[in-house]
């Protein structure tokens, strides 16, 4: 029996539904999920197997105009994107004109590569909007498949994913069968506590935060954490910890039924708040976050 393997891209504005969908797509929660812009900060893959396919799907930051260091890092996930992608899934909302950024734009209407425009939150719209918008999006990438879906609720979500699995080209696996990720298990720690930051903070606050797990014990029943919130400023630190500690406090109870959730075994998360001065405009701080990987 051939088998068959490759990269799906998952492209698109912030706030398209691209990480709903790569979860769905996955059975798991791989990439947080809040309605804030910008809450996908790194290029996030999830595999998907079959016993004759492969699918490693791709999720990436949203498309933005880049006004700092960090920023320009999480545009460079999205152009990495392009490089090595088999399968291209454009999404798109009810309503939405174009990308943020010409040049990827131009990039997505003359590809060589397969196209999926997935015209997302269709259950937002009637019938007679998404004719017009399907007409829309058809004359704009007349490269592309175009497939109206609700990530959310999960309509035609099995069809893409039916019709990626056709065009996937032949391949052996790229990754173990049995691997869900190629991300290590701290780098979810960090994620699921940026998530509950982005959900209970508001203004700069979600934006200024980076996460570094310093300590990850696996025993038997209990999984041991300790993770450091880095923030830029004084002021930033005590709107973190809050009263008394009762913010920071229920970020970590938030995050640690998550967690549990995630690992399958009963979690011990401490945390503490640092300040780490201009973080997002430094490289070096930016590289050992595991941005800048040109």
């Amino acid at each position: 029996m051939e088998h068959k393997a490759g990269f799906v891209n998952i492209i698109g504005n912030p706030n398209v539904g691209k990480s709903t969908l790569m979860n769905v797509f996955v059975g798991e929660k791989l990439s947080i999920i809040t309605s804030k812009a910008q809450t996908t900060r790194h290029r996030i893959l999830g595999i998907v197997n079959g016993e004759d396919f492969q699918a490693i799907l791709s999720d990436t930051p949203g498309i933005i105009k880049p006004a700092y260091e960090l920023q320009e890092s999480m545009m460079d996930f999205v152009k990495s994107a392009f490089d090595d992608a088999d399968i291209l899934l454009y999404m798109v909302e009810i309503g939405e004109q174009e990308l943020k950024d010409e040049a990827f734009f131009k990039k997505i209407t003359t590809t060589k590569i397969p196209v999926l425009l997935l015209l997302n939150k269709i259950d937002k719209s009637d019938q007679e909007q998404l004719e017009a918008q399907v007409q829309f999006w058809a004359a704009k990438v007349p490269n592309a498949e175009i497939y109206p879906i609700s990530a959310l609720e999960g309509f035609n979500v099995r069809e893409v994913f039916d019709r990626i699995v056709e065009l996937l080209p032949e391949s052996p696996p790229y990754f173990p069968k049995d691997q869900l990720t190629d991300k290590p298990e701290r780098f979810f720690v960090n994620e699921t506590i940026r998530e509950k930051i982005l959900m209970h903070y508001k203004k700069e606050i979600p934006y200024a935060v980076e996460i570094d797990t310093e300590e990850f014990f696996e025993e038997e029943d209990i999984i041991r954490m300790r993770a450091v919130i880095m923030v830029e400023r004084e002021t930033q630190k005590g709107i973190i910890i809050g009263h008394k500690g009762s913010a920071l406090k229920r970020v970590g109870v938030e995050a640690r039924k998550d967690l549990e959730k995630f690992f399958g075994k009963q979690v011990h998360l401490e945390m503490y708040v640092k300040v780490n001065k201009n973080w997002r405009s430094n490289q070096n701080q930016l590289k050992r976050f595991g941005y800048n990987q040109k």
